[in-house]
């Protein structure tokens, strides 16, 4: 994922922008995910640029902007030693809030579950439905970084937003039509920890884009890492801020691409996760 000028990045990128999206148009007569499998060619790397990604998260951190990357100097106190993603086989939560898993355990298993759950829901269609926002923002952001939060992201997903990605003004897309925003977490490390506050970054792949037979911005791939500042808030641990940067990323599969009518159908019929460290 890109949020620069260029089809790559650098080190952590601070939000604070839309980049222009690029989409691509279906060929005449064909489905616009087609049915052949991808050459490995630089061509390749056309079809792996996502448009309605890089909206989606430049818009959200552009209304969060304002918060302090993650220190990199291995002297800072608080300092926590990273280890490898494992199941513990302890429950990360018992209960959730307006859908969102919530009541972490205050230690650090329960940090790195907090921080790949809220990425999951910052990054979702239901960010973009303002009915839904609202309860998305309250649940996962620390209270007083929620009254602006809400405002910028009105302002971030205006009519005119939500249009160049084909959704109305409720967030919802057009009749044929599934608007694809899911991510899916494929491990947490701890770099700050105190029972109080704690950053962790969160290295996610995800399925972004619009499904349909003449969708201009066909559902891709996309891999990134979340770096999120918690602090223990109203006894549950809370977003204060966040920063993102792409990769890292995999060589892409020779998988044969599915049909539009397919990806609808895995979106409707395969449910989610409540992530455990």
């Amino acid at each position: 994922m890109s949020l620069g000028d260029g089809a790559s990045g650098g080190g952590d990128t601070e939000y604070g922008g839309v980049r222009q999206t690029r989409t691509r148009l279906p060929d005449r007569g064909t489905d616009v995910y087609g049915g052949a499998r991808r050459g490995r060619s630089s061509s390749r790397s056309l079809v792996t640029v996502v448009g309605v990604v890089v909206l989606l998260i430049a818009a959200i951190a552009f209304a969060n902007r304002g918060g302090g990357g993650s220190s990199s100097d291995d002297d800072t106190p608080g300092k926590a030693d990273t280890a490898p993603t494992a199941a513990s086989g302890t429950r990360p939560v018992h209960t959730k809030t307006d859908g969102i898993p919530s009541g972490f355990a205050r230690d650090e298993q329960g940090v790195q579950s907090a921080a790949a759950n809220y990425a999951v829901a910052l990054v979702s269609a239901d960010i973009l439905k303002p009915a839904r926002r609202t309860a998305i923002v309250q649940q996962v952001f620390v209270p007083n970084q929620v009254p602006a939060l809400e405002d910028r992201l009105a302002k971030a997903y205006d009519r005119d937003f939500l249009n160049k990605i084909g959704l109305d003004e409720n967030g919802n897309p057009g009749a044929g039509h599934t608007y694809v925003s899911r991510t899916m977490p494929i491990g947490t490390k701890t770099t700050q920890y105190s029972d109080t506050a704690a950053t962790v970054e969160v290295w996610c792949t995800g399925v972004f884009g619009m499904t349909g037979e003449d969708s201009t911005s066909p559902v891709s791939t996309d891999w990134f890492t979340m770096t999120l500042q918690l602090r223990w808030s109203s006894g549950d641990w809370k977003v204060d801020s966040f920063t993102q940067k792409e990769g890292p990323a995999p060589v892409n599969g020779d998988n044969k691409v599915s049909t539009s009518q397919e990806i609808s159908k895995a979106v409707e019929e395969f449910g989610g996760f409540t992530y455990a460290r």
